[in-house]
């Protein structure tokens, strides 16, 4: 059996713990931490559960509070422990187990440190994702549909929550248009790198001759943020009533439960039809207005930082930021980071971590 240098192997788990506490700083665990407290104190009032829909958000938060901390404290605490057993023996036996666990701790945390990418100001918070078909008439509209199922699977394969509140069909296939609700943690923070114009080129299935075409969709992912934090004057709101056109509940498409509210001085639309009711949809609505509104404000002090930094600003629609080519050849591509497959396939089918994790690590 091979023999474990004592003094390296204690070098490498002191690197760890460096690591693990500077993972720590970052994601602020400490605050993390202190807000759990609170919570959890909240959660034990006698009249917690009197208000069903706080109670459940509260419980969310303390859910995805201890799904951040408990894995790193856990590290933490194994690291130190392996550390001061290591200071304090000479056993060749005990210095092998302790060498299989610091191979199996630094796995762990190599598969964690992804976790310290997520340190934007709202990268844990719920998102709303909007798709809207560009250049390409239907098959530009059937793009649409096929990049919704995309991020839909990929949801899917990362826990979080997925509802579609507002859908325009296309003319003869696709989507026009649709928004979907994602909720969980870091909703915000996985499907940031996703914003902007998505390409595909292919032979279209549309076509009878059987050409290539190229199309294009518009992908928007804004964090939800809390009602406080926008301030919207009634007085600046239009508010329309109509039938919903897409998939809903009983009576969905025979009364104007829909609604669509425009922002008159940002001339800012959002609409919602996913909700049975006309109240519930105008609540919908509301939310995902501030939503858009508060991202607005954060990209435009974005903006005035790039100025300032002197930094070249190219208009999101004229340049797509990822290509999807089936036809001649198979690859995705994204244009911000040169990350890239040749597995098309898999990509459409909810696989996103290739870019999602380079577009991070790029942000960094």
């Amino acid at each position: 059996m091979k023999e474990i240098n004592k003094k390296q192997l204690e070098i490498e788990l002191i690197d760890i713990k460096k690591r693990v506490l500077d993972a720590i700083l970052v994601l602020k665990l400490d605050e993390k931490e202190s807000e759990l407290d609170v919570l959890e104190e909240e959660s034990k009032s006698e009249n917690f559960w009197s208000d069903q829909d706080n109670a459940q958000k509260i419980m969310q938060k303390i859910n995805t509070l201890k799904e951040i901390i408990n894995p790193w404290r856990k590290i933490e605490k194994e690291v130190s422990e392996l550390l001061e057993i290591i200071s304090d023996t000479d056993d060749s036996d005990m210095i092998q187990e302790i060498e299989k666990n610091h191979k199996k701790i630094e796995e762990e945390l190599k598969t964690k440190e992804i976790d310290t990418y997520y340190s934007g100001k709202y990268d844990e918070k719920n998102a709303v994702l909007s798709i809207y078909a560009g250049a390409g008439g239907v098959d530009a509209q059937d793009w649409a549909e096929m990049l919704l199922s995309m991020f839909l699977k990929f949801a899917e394969k990362k826990n979080l929550k997925t509802k579609i509140i507002s859908v325009s069909p296309g003319n003869e296939a696709g989507l026009k248009s649709v928004s979907v609700e994602i909720e969980g943690n870091r909703s915000y923070g996985v499907f940031k790198s996703e914003s902007g114009v998505h390409r595909l080129v292919r032979i279209s299935p549309f076509d009878a001759d059987k050409a290539r075409h190229t199309s294009f969709a518009l992908v928007e992912v804004i964090p939800e943020v809390e009602s406080s934090d926008v301030k919207i004057n009634d007085k600046d709101l239009k508010i329309d009533t109509f039938k919903a056109s897409g998939h809903g509940g009983q009576s969905v498409n025979t009364t104007d439960s829909a609604v669509r509210i425009t922002h008159v001085p940002t001339n800012t639309v959002v609409s919602c039809q996913n909700e049975r009711s006309q109240l519930q949809n105008k609540e919908q609505a509301l939310k995902i207005l501030k939503a858009r509104l508060g991202a607005a404000k954060e990209a435009e002090k974005d903006k005035e930082i790039r100025l300032i930094k002197g930094e070249n600003l190219s208009a999101e629609w004229g340049s797509q930021i990822r290509s999807y080519v089936m036809q001649p050849y198979t690859m995705v591509k994204d244009h911000r980071t040169n990350a890239e497959t040749s597995n098309v396939e898999k990509v459409l089918a909810g696989d996103l971590d290739l870019f999602v994790e380079a577009f991070l690590k790029n942000s960094k």
